[in-house]
């Protein structure tokens, strides 16, 4: 009865079922026992002679196929997924089932965690909990979360090849982000761009703002010193140039000199 609530437990254990249900995503997917649970609350409508105790696929499929239609006719809120989710035995289908089966039937809220992402009913819960080496690959991945009865019950091959690759881009995701957040262990080197050094971009003719603001600060340790008597970095040159004196020909005495050669 792990991954059910308290209260649930108690609920069911009140009921006095044919037999006890120690692991709902095994013992709940026929729906022989969801048949049973509802006859004693609906005893008119549920008829136990009707409902197989088989495990077969065809016994599910007759069982929840009379299922679906007493909880349409008596207009239950019990989403679809819940439903294939436990004819399939995926993970958390069969609880959130009873769960949402409790609420309707005692009229009572069940105290339970949000859960993150949307319903998938996947095995990442417990793939998270295992070391990083034991973690499954793509392939086991779509074995452990694609059943067989899926392909059998719609054999649609689009639909079977649309539902593998899109547990296979969930893996990749999933892999891509424990790489970002464990870059050592999977021998992740920076780029280029992560190694090179962030400076402000600088314009010629133009200062930065930091650039303004290192200069009133030097200028104020430089007051500072003054006003302490201790001598300031002088900023003036203190290389001295002669200037050297050019004079220049007169124009006209260019004009008279005579050339030689003529």
């Amino acid at each position: 009865m792990s991954g059910l609530p308290r209260e649930v437990l108690k609920w069911i254990q009140s009921l006095d079922l044919t037999w006890q249900i120690k692991t709902p995503k095994w013992d709940i997917t026929n729906g022989y026992l969801i048949a049973e649970i509802f006859s004693w609350y609906f005893p008119q409508d549920i008829q136990m002679h009707s409902y197989n105790n088989g495990t077969s696929l065809d016994s599910k499929q007759r069982n929840w196929a009379l299922l679906k239609e007493f909880i349409k006719r008596n207009k239950l809120e019990i989403p679809e997924e819940f439903i294939e989710g436990t004819i399939h035995c995926k993970e958390r289908a069969s609880a959130l089932l009873l769960e949402q089966m409790y609420e309707i039937l005692t009229n009572r809220k069940v105290k339970k965690i949000p859960l993150e992402g949307d319903m998938d009913f996947t095995d990442r819960a417990y793939q998270i909990k295992l070391p990083m080496h034991a973690r499954s690959t793509a392939c086991k991945a779509v074995k452990n979360n694609l059943r067989m009865t899926e392909m059998i019950a719609d054999q649609n091959l689009i639909i079977s090849a649309q539902k593998a690759q899109r547990i296979i881009n969930d893996h990749i995701e999933h892999r891509r982000q424990e790489r970002f957040s464990e870059p050592k262990r999977f021998n992740v080197k920076p780029s280029l761009g992560e190694r090179s050094l962030r400076k402000p971009p600088t314009v010629q003719g133009f200062r930065s703002q930091s650039t303004y603001v290192k200069d009133e600060a030097q200028s104020d340790v430089d007051s500072n010193q003054d006003e302490q008597g201790t001598p300031s970095i002088s900023r003036e040159p203190t290389v001295q140039f002669k200037e050297i004196q050019v004079q220049q020909m007169d124009k006209a005495a260019l004009y008279n000199m005579p050339i030689q050669g003529f």
